[in-house]
């Protein structure tokens, strides 16, 4: 028997991400690579921590990823931050910057993975969380693991 391979390889996720902000909705983009920056990425080295996407002149950005140079690169090597185009529809553009421009909201990749050998970047359109809101969310994180500790004894 044989079984079929997973549609979808995370490479990395940032879950900083979702400890600082309530994620409102999600959205699948395409990312503006050079070769280096992808064999980079099929070995994980990348950090979605500080990355932020922008949208500027009718097309959207991603700021702040930081991709580490391809250890057997050469002279043609990328710089790890710099920005990079994502590639998603007119209409999905124009939908996020009309979420956008209400206060607060900000767009912030989740996690970058592999489909059908694609890079694709997930995007969260998020809010940010106040400090009480994560204290509330560590709070009750804790007692869901201290109630599966207790029923599986």
């Amino acid at each position: 028997m044989t079984s079929e391979a997973p549609k979808e390889r995370a490479v990395v996720s940032n879950r900083k991400a979702l400890h600082d902000y309530f994620i409102i909705e999600t959205f699948e983009a395409g990312i503006a690579l050079r070769g280096t920056e992808v064999k980079s990425l099929r070995q994980g080295a990348a950090n979605l921590q500080d990355g932020y996407a922008l949208i500027r002149k009718g097309e959207v950005w991603l700021l702040g990823m930081h991709i580490s140079p391809f250890e057997k690169g050469n002279i043609n090597n990328h710089d790890p931050r710099r920005e990079r185009k994502l590639l998603l529809h007119r209409r999905e553009i124009f939908r996020i910057a009309e979420k956008m421009s209400e206060k607060g909201l900000t767009l912030v990749p989740l996690k970058i993975y592999l489909k059908k050998n694609v890079i694709k970047v997930e995007l969260g359109l998020a809010k940010g969380k106040k400090e009480y809101d994560k204290r509330a969310a560590i709070a009750k994180r804790d007692v869901e693991r201290q109630l599966r500790r207790d029923y599986a004894q």
